[in-house]
């Protein structure tokens, strides 16, 4: 049974741009489809202006005979080397940007992703799909206009919610293993199962991720971390066996060792619950920089990545895993360089609060003191509120009573927040005289003395142990000084 018309769809594509593509093909005499992402996106009420049509015959012709009709509003860059063309325009307050392709068929070798392209009819370019939600194609052509052509009964995948290939999964994660990536990454934005057959291969073929560049598989990553629930792809990597290969320092946490019947947690689960609980303070609005959505959901998904080097069995204590924190900021970098994420402020954001994840639980252990406090935002600085969402989130304890006191802690270590941000803490910690005062009054040169020198200061303002005036840090300073033999 037909689950929607081809009256339907002629009603949902009913606008200015696909009759205008429409006049074109009939003008030229050539089968033109709209194709992939964009039907399936119909289907799941789905907003999209990005608009992939597949013609039998010349794409980059009828691009830029469409160029011709929209005239000056449209720009149109053609890629002679792929056989595409792309028309951006505007329309009645809408961006659009339609990329033509002609049909073909592909083939590959063993030891490259790249195919061998040749010119093709619609059946052979929607047997090179990835899946069967994105095989189905409508056409343009006035006299039939509205028809879905779903030769893998996409339409029933999507009713299901099944993430399935069209043809044997194997030859199609084979022939182009990203697909491996876009088949975890669509079940996970889209919430689907993956159909038996396609997990199978999945397990089969994770090895040939091996081929695909670092680029492209960050691109699926980030995609996948940005998804509504972006667990449900981390663990389904990990089923799969692909994380063992693009994230082994991850996968290596999903593990639980016992001895005298004492157990630690699993780590891994454990990683994507505060993944998850990050996400939540997202959709409330909690995370302090916009900017850093993605990132914050990075640190959470490696604040723990040091674990399993630092993991140790202290009869006295159990497992243990000092310094994880320490162990795991280390870890950043090669990580981010691994994956070909960006080294710059992104990592140092991620990495810093990798490193600094343990800091207000170790406050909210005790008694919560100014000074720690002070220390603390110190070392933040402006990422100080996401480091609490990240500590607050990072409580996964089933334990209530436990979970309770260290929110009801971090709830105190947020007000003393406010309170330093009230009273401008940046010039409250940075003692107000500098190392180059420092320098010049006991003439000295760059140099450890100098270090220890502005070091004390600065611990003296971060323990309140003085006004962050400049006569009672002089006296310090002077103090200090004369202690070292820099000073009568």
């Amino acid at each position: 049974m037909k689950l929607y018309s081809d009256a339907a769809l002629a009603r949902i594509l009913d606008q200015e741009i696909f009759h205008q593509i429409s006049r074109v093909a009939d003008t030229m005499g050539v089968e033109c489809y709209v194709v992939g992402g964009y039907v399936r996106d119909i289907f799941l009420e789905r907003p999209s202006n990005d608009i992939d049509v597949v013609v039998v015959g010349s794409g980059i012709a009828v691009a830029e005979q469409l160029k011709r009709q929209l005239g000056k509003k449209a720009h149109l860059s053609v890629f002679r080397n792929f056989g595409t063309a792309q028309v951006k325009f505007r329309q009645k307050g809408r961006e659009y940007e339609v990329e033509f392709v002609g049909a073909r068929r592909e083939s590959y070798s063993h030891d490259s992703r790249k195919p061998i392209v040749e010119d093709g009819t619609l059946e052979d370019d929607q047997n090179r799909r990835d899946f069967t939600i994105n095989a189905m194609a409508i056409c343009l052509n006035s006299n039939r206009f509205g028809e879905l052509v779903d030769p893998f009964n996409g339409i029933a995948d999507l009713e299901d919610g099944i993430i399935a290939t069209p043809l044997d999964p194997e030859i199609t994660f084979s022939d182009d293993p990203l697909r491996m990536m876009r088949c975890i990454r669509f079940a996970t934005q889209l919430n689907f199962q993956i159909e038996e057959e396609t997990f199978v291969a999945l397990q089969r073929m994770a090895d040939r991720i091996k081929i695909v560049s670092g680029e492209r598989i960050e691109v699926e990553l980030n995609k996948i971390m940005m998804a509504p629930h972006p667990s449900i792809g981390f663990e389904l990597l990990q089923r799969c066996g692909l994380l063992q290969i693009i994230l082994p320092e991850l996968a290596a946490l999903d593990i639980v060792e016992k001895r005298d019947n004492r157990a630690h947690k699993n780590n891994f689960y454990h990683t994507l619950e505060v993944l998850e609980n990050i996400v939540e303070a997202n959709s409330q609005e909690l995370i302090a920089n916009s900017q850093n959505v993605l990132w914050l959901r990075w640190a959470a998904l490696l604040h723990d990545i040091g674990k399993t080097k630092s993991k140790r069995w202290e009869p006295a204590a159990g497992w243990t895993f000092h310094n994880h924190n320490l162990i795991g900021a280390k870890m950043v970098p090669q990580i981010f360089r691994r994956l070909k994420l960006p080294m710059g402020t992104e990592m140092k954001y991620v990495q810093k609060l990798v490193d600094l994840h343990m800091r207000p639980q170790v406050i909210a252990d005790s008694e919560v003191t100014d000074s720690a406090v002070r220390r603390l935002i110190n070392d933040a600085g402006d990422d100080i509120d996401d480091l609490m969402t990240l500590c607050e989130a990072d409580i996964t304890s089933k334990n209530e009573v436990k979970k309770k006191m260290f929110l009801e802690n971090f709830r105190i270590v947020r007000e003393k927040l406010v309170d330093l941000k009230e009273k401008d803490y940046k010039r409250l910690l940075q003692p107000v005289i500098d190392g180059n005062e420092i320098m010049e009054l006991f003439h000295l040169q760059p140099s450890r003395e100098v270090g220890v020198l502005k070091q004390y200061l600065k611990d003296a303002v971060l323990d309140n142990k003085v006004e962050n005036e400049r006569e009672p840090l002089m006296q310090l300073l002077l103090q200090k000084a004369r202690e070292m033999g820099l000073a009568t």
